[in-house]
């Protein structure tokens, strides 16, 4: 497990957890579970989190960027125009080229738009942007988004925020079966045995940030996922057992007295 490195646009991680910087009480809460949590990523909304006004608190102050990547994500963002303008702000401002983009469809159900997201996808990647995609969890759309110069796929596993977890598993491993990319759940998980499942499907990593940020004990959530996670990867890696109708004995037949 040691040299088994999660690689996002040739870059090495240690772990596969991701996490997300909102929804927490504060600034400070959220820099504990991260630590706790072991994310050597973590997403950044430019358009809500503080990045840049000094004479408010920065995130910067809290999480260290030069300890933990971060990643300019376009959550709010719900057109091509939008999604642009944001993470070309973002370069600006940081310098950041690995950025998360996210186009919503609608405010009620957070659903991505794949039209404008597929456009967008292309626009960046053709100005040097490495983009993990936000998706949905059709496989020909994978594909596009992959021929359009992705550096990852990041499709939900259920509504931004639901917790419902994984609710279509046939379509994430045709996904992972056709691409090549790091593929990684993003939204919808809700306690940590859903970030094991990504992770036994095949999934590269996941994405977390409500299930941690408003669980009723953030860091002990935190704590879980990054244990979910690892033991997730393992089990994938340690190769199960085929699927049977018909029984078969724990202990040898032989030798019984």
């Amino acid at each position: 497990m040691k040299n088994d490195k999660f690689i996002v646009a040739k870059k090495k991680y240690n772990s596969r957890l991701i996490v997300g910087t909102g929804k927490y009480k504060n600034m400070t809460e959220c820099a504990k579970a991260i630590k706790l949590s072991g994310a050597d990523i973590v997403t950044v909304a430019v358009r809500r989190v503080n990045i840049s006004d000094k004479k408010k608190p920065l995130l910067m102050d809290y999480i260290d960027p030069k300890k933990i990547t971060y990643l300019p994500n376009t959550a709010g963002c719900f057109n091509s125009d939008e999604a642009l303008r944001t993470l070309r702000l973002a370069r600006e401002i940081g310098g950041w080229k690995l950025v998360k983009l996210e186009v919503l469809g609608d405010k009620k159900n957070l659903f991505p738009e794949m039209i404008e997201t597929l456009k967008s996808t292309e626009i960046l990647s053709k100005e040097g942007f490495k983009v993990m995609v936000y998706c949905n969890d059709d496989p020909l759309m994978a594909k596009r988004l992959e021929n359009a110069g992705a550096c990852a796929i990041m499709p939900l596993a259920a509504p931004i925020g639901s917790g419902l977890g994984i609710l279509n598993k046939v379509n994430i491993k045709i996904i992972r079966y056709q691409t090549k990319l790091p593929l990684i759940i993003d939204a919808g998980l809700g306690q940590a045995s859903d970030a094991t499942i990504a992770m036994e499907l095949g999934c590269d990593g996941v994405l977390v940030n409500t299930a941690i940020a408003k669980a009723k004990k953030p860091y002990d959530m935190a704590l879980a996922f990054k244990n979910a996670v690892i033991a997730g990867r393992q089990s994938y890696l340690s190769g199960r057992i085929e699927k049977t109708l018909i029984g078969s004995p724990s202990s040898p037949a032989e030798g019984i007295i």
